[in-house]
């Protein structure tokens, strides 16, 4: 699946350039004109999906995903190009893949940070999935 072709991704304006982004526009701001924290929370979000993606292609279109949980701190004001960084751990990779195996679903945890242009984190957080075999 393209994360970018979710109708939501898509609304917001994320664009990849060899790596996911999001770009300043009105639509976008907030009431100090910022980046609203929904805009970076999507694109936070998306690229966590990305990344599961990426690292499990062999699940691609054989499993369900539900974003269960996430936790995140706004770190400083977005003005500026937003771009993304999500990872997983390998004790998570390990964990998912044992529950997984084990009962066809399981949980796993992926770390995301964004940053402007300066390389000012904006914003950091943990999405949480729930993945089952479909």
């Amino acid at each position: 699946m393209d994360v970018l072709e979710v109708p939501f991704v898509k609304h917001i304006g994320i664009e990849k350039d060899g790596e996911l982004k999001l770009n300043v526009r009105d639509e976008l701001q907030n009431h100090l004109q910022t980046i609203h924290a929904s805009a970076q929370f999507t694109l936070a979000e998306t690229a966590s999906a990305e990344s599961l993606i990426k690292e499990f292609p062999q699940y691609e279109g054989k499993v369900i995903p539900l974003l269960r949980s996430s936790t995140v701190k706004y770190k400083s004001p977005a003005t500026s190009t937003l771009r993304v960084k999500a990872s997983l751990s390998k004790e998570a990779k390990e964990k998912f893949l044992k529950q997984f195996e084990r009962r066809g679903q399981g949980v796993i945890a992926v770390e995301v940070e964004l940053f402007d242009e300066a390389s000012l984190v904006t914003m950091e957080g943990e999405f949480v999935w729930f993945v089952a075999r479909k």
